[in-house]
């Protein structure tokens, strides 16, 4: 078993979700409409909620979009949507907040980049968003990206460095600045007034090994609640594989307390799939569990027939489709085990392990196929109606297993 204890940290607490020592992760996520269109927007954060996401941050650049924040609130909470709603700042936040006294009271936290948040007099607008976090008792992120990173700083730690008997590498001193804007930040908001507690800080970095190098140090010098992900994480397969390398890696030396998967989403793709991701990384990990899983074979020569290939995924989308009110009719449904197997081989075996399981017919085998029920064989399907017969098997199963409360 690689995972440890996590790091004790302080706990911060977003919108009434605890972050930090004991809690568990916590999966957040990020709307891509413009915030000024408060109907869009407040659709889009219900939607990553209903996948499951805790927290869900809102970009907010524009006087429009700062005085859209309370109506977005408003229509997430007439729609039953409690998740907490996240400001995300650069450069012009300590104007935006300042001007607009109810979207500063109606976010749950504020995001801070201490790299953009002024070219000039950035203590003194830094200083102001805190005083305006202090004043609406809301928790500040402080949050660090390779991208963006506070210039004057960066050149004050290379010239220091250029001057030293024994100078460091260059992408060391660059990730010694990272690390430094994020504390020299936190310092400078408590020295304001915002309490410890109230404090979060990522450090992010695009680069699957600079993120660990960079993590481990930050974990050894503060005991604030760390936010993880890999930033620009690029689309698709690429972007999944890294995200899930970098966060399984940090996350399995006891480093995080709550993790955002940052994928470029397809034309019109679905932006909840960050939100499985992220889950699908901490249930792999045996951390949380969301959903129940699928476990399917690959498929060989025995298999030439997609049929099961097919049932495998109208099951997860049956399962994902039904998860919002699973989740509230059915608690402990999450922990449910599905297999969906191919041939005999193994079919057998895997649906005995599984909670419920069907062991379809491989290429020349005998056209049935069993189904297990708590490692017993329940009954053996035959003809057109495996796949609606099995469903209903499944939804039997979760009523009578996992029973409303």
């Amino acid at each position: 078993m690689i995972l440890e204890p996590r790091r004790k940290t302080v706990t911060a607490v977003v919108g009434g979700v605890p972050i930090g020592s004991a809690a568990p992760i916590v999966v957040q996520s990020m709307t891509n409409t413009d915030t000024a269109d408060a109907a869009a927007t407040a659709i889009q954060v219900a939607a990553l909620a209903a996948a499951g996401s805790q927290l869900v941050r809102i970009t907010v650049n524009t006087d429009q979009a700062a005085e859209a924040v309370p109506e977005i609130v408003a229509r997430c909470r007439d729609a039953g949507t409690a998740v907490p709603i996240i400001g995300d700042f650069h450069y012009n936040g300590h104007l935006l907040l300042a001007r607009h006294p109810g979207c500063a009271a109606a976010l749950a936290k504020y995001r801070i980049n201490p790299g953009n948040v002024g070219a000039r007099r950035r203590d003194e607008n830094f200083r102001t968003i805190i005083r305006v976090a202090i004043d609406n008792d809301k928790p500040v992120r402080i949050g660090v990206n390779w991208g963006s990173l506070d210039q004057e700083l960066l050149t004050e730690m290379m010239n220091s460095n250029a001057a030293a008997p024994a100078p460091q590498a260059a992408g060391d001193v660059y990730m010694e600045a990272m690390i430094e804007s994020a504390l020299r930040s936190a310092a400078l908001a408590e020295e304001t007034g915002l309490p410890h507690d109230r404090i979060i800080i990522s450090a992010k970095i695009s680069q699957v090994q600079d993120l660990l190098d960079c993590y481990r140090r930050l974990a050894h010098r503060c005991d604030y609640p760390l936010h993880l992900g890999l930033t620009e994480a690029g689309l698709g397969m690429k972007g999944i594989v890294a995200t899930t390398a970098a966060l399984s890696l940090v996350i399995a030396e006891g480093i995080g307390d709550t993790i955002r998967v940052s994928l470029t989403p397809r034309p019109g793709g679905d932006r909840a799939e960050e939100v499985f991701v992220a889950q699908q990384v901490l249930q792999s990990l045996g951390l949380r569990s969301f959903a129940p899983q699928v476990s399917s074979c690959p498929g060989c020569g025995r298999t030439t027939s997609n049929f099961f290939q097919r049932m495998a995924q109208d099951i997860q989308e049956y399962i994902r489709e039904q998860m919002p009110s699973w989740r509230d009719l059915h608690p402990g449904v999450e922990t449910m085990k599905v297999a969906v197997m191919g041939c005999v081989v193994n079919g057998p075996g895997e649906s005995k392990h599984a909670n419920i399981g069907i062991s379809l017919p491989g290429t020349f085998e005998e056209p049935k196929a069993p189904v297990y029920v708590d490692g017993e064989l329940h009954v053996t399907l035959k003809g057109d109606g495996i796949v609606p017969e099995f469903l209903t098997i499944l939804n039997e199963y979760v009523a009578r297993r996992y029973p409303s409360h």
